[in-house]
């Protein structure tokens, strides 16, 4: 990779991994439906007024459906998920599930067949399944039916997500990465904010409860993603989801020292076991070359 796609890559690694610590701060503050809601409208509306300060001229001539659909997914249903879910199980868990989205984003495509599944994706998979298995099952703390349910809503929202990325992927290939994320968060902060009327903001946020707001919303959702996907057309889909391994380690090492976080020793175990098993997905290991393509009929 070029100086500036390790730069960006390094840059969402530490953005995208100390946004879950943000995240909890947010979700206290607003509430999980408020946090989503709020953080979604700040993040489209950011890159409108950036769009606009900078002449950068918007085409959203695909029209609004497209958009609609990401914004249900990889945004509104995504970030539900992820903030529901954080608060009850923790940072580090939360992150590693987070890691599980191209072992979904795997199963999506070869259902679409947008591409051909091989023995080492296959095996792949299943030692994805087993390190959520561990994960989940062999937790450091009591697995309550509150931890589990947790658990569940953070697959959830990774699922969410691998489905907004391969639709994103099949309908939006020609819009540009403003468009999308603008258009996305939007749609998505749109759809939730109807359910703020069943879960309020539970008090009145102080000055530095907005702060964090402006930092999830405008610099860990806005500028991240235009960053993400203008990574994505210069090194490709494969190697910039591979991000995601960093966040996760990223996110347990803050989990750790500023959360007081454990993971028993059986799940990090699993978690070692998501990542080699996402790396066979990805075609990053040597002799796992990724192939895209139609599957034959």
């Amino acid at each position: 990779m070029k100086p500036q796609d390790v730069a960006a890559y390094l840059f969402l690694a530490l953005a995208w991994g100390l946004s879950f610590l943000v995240l909890l701060k947010v979700v206290h503050a607003f509430g999980w439906v408020g946090a989503v809601t709020f953080r979604s409208l700040l993040a489209g509306s950011t890159l409108i007024v950036a769009a606009a300060v900078l002449r950068r001229r918007l085409d959203f001539s695909v029209g609004w459906q497209p958009f609609a659909t990401v914004g249900a997914s990889t945004v509104a249903a995504q970030l539900i998920g992820l903030s529901y879910a954080t608060p009850l199980i923790g940072t580090a868990m939360a992150a590693i599930l987070v890691a599980t989205i191209p072992l979904f984003s795997m199963i999506i495509s070869q259902f679409w067949g947008l591409e051909r599944i091989s023995a080492a994706r296959l095996g792949g998979l299943l030692l994805g399944f087993l390190g959520i298995v561990l994960l989940v099952g062999f937790p450091a703390v009591p697995a309550t039916g509150q931890f589990i349910f947790g658990c569940l809503c953070s697959l959830f929202s990774s699922f969410a997500a691998a489905f907004g990325s391969n639709y994103a992927s099949h309908r939006l290939k020609a819009t540009s990465s403003w468009e999308v994320t603008a258009g996305s968060f939007l749609f998505g902060g749109l759809m939730t904010l109807p359910l703020l009327i069943a879960v309020p903001v539970p008090s009145l946020p102080g000055p530095i409860d907005y702060l964090y707001l402006l930092i999830l919303g405008g610099g860990m959702s806005a500028l991240t993603y235009v960053t993400y996907f203008r990574l994505v057309s210069r090194i490709g889909a494969t190697r910039a989801i591979s991000v995601e391994f960093a966040v996760t380690f990223v996110a347990m090492v803050v989990g750790a020292i500023l959360l007081d976080e454990t993971l028993s020793a059986t799940q990090i175990v699993g978690a070692a076991i998501i990542v080699l098993g996402c790396s066979l997905v990805l075609g990053l290991l040597p002799g796992t070359v990724l192939r895209a393509g139609r599957k034959s009929a």
